[in-house]
């Protein structure tokens, strides 16, 4: 967490993740590590899906309806743990455009975990990847919150990495997300001049 609220730390450790993983970004490379060390089974029952897992998985969310005509481009992961089913999602999106024609605009992520290990990795799975779009960490079945983490490709570039916010712990967020902020875990964090406007707004 203290990575990601560094901008200029954050960015030097996701180019250097980039060069050890060879830019191979279609997958979640941290879940292997996550299944293996950091899984909390006993506590949570917490399980990561495998890549080729969630890869049929995004396949099959295309089959049930996602057509060009009908596809608004608003993508959700409940319990979303480090992201991998989303990430899949995210690359086959990616893949059913031309590289000039993609745009990370059309494109909205939205994910929620309770997990405090998982969470940070999903918020840098997001991040890495340029993705616009909300971590949301939270209790899917009550909805008690303790943050949401908004993550914005503001130059709308398909090489860009994401700027990282904190949404303002507002009644706006709360009715936005569907939430209710049971503390203040997460710091202020202001990246991007959107998230900028909804913090003068929160203020007045």
């Amino acid at each position: 967490m203290e990575i990601l609220y560094d901008k200029a730390l954050r960015e030097s450790v996701f180019n250097k993740i980039l060069d050890l993983v060879k830019y191979d970004v279609s997958y979640d490379f941290w879940n292997k590590y996550f299944q293996e060390e950091m899984a909390q089974r006993k506590t949570m029952k917490q399980d990561f899906t495998p890549p080729n897992v969630a890869d049929f998985l995004a396949q099959l969310t295309e089959k049930i309806g996602n057509d060009n005509a009908t596809d608004n481009g608003m993508r959700y992961e409940g319990a979303a743990g480090t992201g991998s089913l989303i990430i899949a999602k995210w690359h086959r999106d990616r893949m059913k455009n031309c590289p000039f024609c993609y745009r990370p605009s059309n494109y909205v992520y939205i994910c929620e975990e309770l997990s405090e290990r998982a969470f940070p990795f999903l918020v840098f799975n997001m991040a890495i990847r340029g993705m616009n779009g909300a971590a949301v960490h939270c209790d899917v079945l009550t909805r008690e919150c303790h943050g949401v983490f908004f993550m914005s490709n503001d130059t709308d570039n398909v090489t860009s990495f994401s700027s990282v916010n904190v949404m303002p712990y507002s009644k706006q967020a709360e009715n936005y997300f569907k939430v209710k902020f049971v503390d203040e875990k997460y710091k202020p964090l202001v990246e991007s001049p959107l998230i900028e406007h909804m913090f003068k707004e929160a203020d007045t």
